[in-house]
């Protein structure tokens, strides 16, 4: 690939992953329709004890509708997808599957602790386990990509 087209490739990436992260953000701090509430209203919520968000997402999953399962589970995964499959586009340095996994666990630990403490949300051991889950998934479809590039155009990326 012609240095000029890498260069092109990665600068729409970090532009696309700044714009993404501004979502992110929204989405996770201040989307009233993802139950953020009032200042008065907010109050510390945590759960310190893995899988049992999820267990009661699915087990009560039709007295809580589609949209509050499919936002909490599958939400949150998809949520960092793109942080998983953006960041080795834009970095080198983030090639390997351990670093996306570690990068998305912290930045999943980042944001629940400002949860915590600004009392947006809700502390959840569970979202981290979905939100890195997510990181990997979005490293898994770069890999499969690069893969498929590789072989059709035999070079690295």
């Amino acid at each position: 690939m012609k240095k000029e087209t890498k260069r092109i490739i990665q600068t729409l990436g970090k532009v696309l992953f700044v714009l993404y992260v501004l979502a992110l953000i929204y989405f996770l701090f201040f989307s009233e329709e993802y139950g953020r509430v009032a200042i008065e209203e907010r109050q510390y919520r945590y759960n310190l004890v893995p899988f049992v968000e999820i267990r009661r997402f699915w087990v009560y999953r039709k007295q809580l509708g589609f949209f509050a399962v499919f936002t909490n589970l599958f939400g949150n995964v998809a949520g960092f997808l793109p942080f998983g499959f953006m960041l080795p586009v834009i970095s080198e340095k983030m090639r390997s599957g351990w670093m996306i996994i570690l990068s998305g666990f912290g930045l999943s630990v980042t944001v629940e602790v400002i949860q915590l403490i600004t009392k947006v949300g809700c502390f959840d051991v569970d979202d981290m386990i979905l939100n890195t889950a997510g990181a990997a998934l979005g490293y898994l479809l770069f890999f499969i990509c690069d893969h498929l590039r590789r072989k059709i155009y035999g070079k690295k990326i």
